[in-house]
C-alpha cells in the first residue's frame, strides 16, 4: 500500500501525510512540482520527528511517477468519483492518489487511474483537507487488506 500526493500545495498537509504514513508504515510518493519549496527542514518542521521514519519518494513529474511505478493499481480519491471509498475493494498493492488542495488532478491524471472513489460529505460541503482525506482512505484500505499495524503494547 502506498500514498501518492499529486503536486501538493501546502507544506503542512504534506508533513501531516508523511507523519501519517510513518505511523501506518506505508510509503509516500510526492509528484512534483509542489506548490512550495520542498526542504528537509520544512518537512521536519511540518512532520515533526516522524519525517525521518517516513519512506518518501519524490518524482520530478507525473511522467516520472508513471515511469517509476512497478506494480499495483492507482486509486484516485476525488470528489468527482461515483463510488464511495467504503464500497471499493482495496488491494494490498494499491497506490492511493490524492490531488492538489487547490485544484485536484488534471484530466490526464484522472484518466490514468485504475479506479476513482470519493469520501461522502454532508450536503453542501465541497471537500475535506487533503491530509484528512488521506487518513480516512488509508485507514479503510489498510483495514480491508488486513494491513493495519498491530497494537503497540508498550
Amino acid at each position: 500500500m502506498r500514498i501518492a500526493l499529486f503536486e501538493p500545495d501546502i507544506p503542512q498537509n504534506a508533513g501531516a501525510v508523511l507523519r501519517l504514513a510513518a505511523c501506518f508504515g506505508v510509503a509516500v510518493d510526492v509528484i512534483e512540482p509542489c506548490g512550495f519549496v520542498w526542504s528537509e527542514a520544512r518537512m521536519r518542521r511540518a512532520a515533526m520527528d516522524y519525517a525521518a521514519a517516513a519512506a518518501c519518494h519524490r518524482h520530478d513529474s507525473w511522467t516520472a511517477f508513471r515511469r517509476d511505478r512497478t506494480a499495483g493499481r492507482l486509486i484516485l480519491f476525488t470528489t468527482s468519483a461515483r463510488k464511495r471509498y467504503v464500497d471499493f475493494d482495496f488491494r494490498s498493492d494499491d497506490t492511493l492518489l490524492f490531488g492538489r488542495e487547490s485544484s485536484g488532478v488534471p484530466a490526464e491524471v484522472h484518466d490514468a487511474a485504475d479506479a476513482a472513489v470519493y469520501v461522502p460529505l454532508a450536503p453542501g460541503m465541497r471537500s475535506l483537507n487533503v491530509a484528512t482525506a488521506v487518513a480516512i482512505g488509508l485507514a479503510e484500505a489498510l483495514r480491508q487488506t488486513g494491513l493495519l499495524p498491530p497494537r503497540d503494547l508498550r
